[in-house]
């Protein structure tokens, strides 16, 4: 998915949501015309190039919306080759291993304030993460929406610790209440649950040690969600 067509279903997805599925009252609402939305949605109109950047930021300004909110979740196309995202495809571990697939474990490549990302395999860690093909088609999951990453640090003991493994879902970046997220931080990759609070999102630790590990406001291009955590694998009991 481009970023033009992410915009279009974030732009449905508002008006679903919050302007009972008219048009026009998210065109009253902004200023905008009936007509000017309709070309911003089209997905041939200009190619569908219509939902510039430019149009983005002012469209979120005249609806007072977050900075970013159309590009929010969105893999955004890298200028150099050398940062492009890159998938790391699950695949078979070999012919004789029927049902089962292979996550590789990876390292993020990230940027502050870039909704995009690149990953790397993590050689150190070696090895693979093995799931069932029935678990990825019980949750309808899709294989190459999904990473394993290593958890770094003690802030979400004890549910997770250093060194356990997290299957990351990259398609599901909705912000949902209680829910484990990899989140770009700043340009750092971190594990964290996100909690709704006074109506903000919070990057918060499970780790009890507040004074150490306090929560964070999760806001804007500075807190970007890479996707939500799905399963663990870990040797602490």
């Amino acid at each position: 998915m481009n970023i033009y067509q992410h915009r279009r279903e974030r732009l449905n997805a508002l008006i679903r949501d919050q302007y009972d599925g008219i048009r026009k009252v998210l065109a009253d609402a902004s200023g905008w015309s009936e007509a000017r939305l309709s070309q911003i949605l089209s997905s041939t109109y200009r190619e569908g190039r219509a939902f510039s950047e430019k149009i983005a930021r002012k469209l979120e300004s005249d609806l007072a919306l977050p900075a970013m909110f159309f590009d929010h979740g969105a893999i955004a196309p890298a200028e150099d080759a050398s940062l492009a995202p890159v998938f790391l495809r699950v695949r078979p571990i070999d012919a004789h291993s029927h049902g089962i697939v292979q996550i590789r474990r990876v390292r993020l490549r990230l940027s502050a304030g870039i909704v995009g990302f690149a990953v790397e395999p993590d050689e150190e860690a070696g090895g693979s993460f093995s799931v069932e093909t029935e678990w990825l088609a019980r949750n309808r999951f899709a294989p190459e929406d999904l990473i394993a990453l290593e958890v770094t640090g003690e802030s979400m003991e004890p549910r997770l610790h250093r060194g356990d493994l997290v299957v990351v879902n990259t398609a599901d970046k909705s912000p949902a209440d209680g829910q484990v997220f990899a989140v770009n931080y700043e340009g750092e990759a971190v594990v964290k649950r996100l909690l709704r609070d006074a109506g903000h999102w919070w990057l918060t630790s499970d780790n009890p040690d507040q004074r150490r590990f306090p929560r964070k406001l999760c806001d804007g291009v500075t807190c970007l969600l890479i996707g939500r955590v799905v399963m663990k694998k870990s040797e602490n009991i």
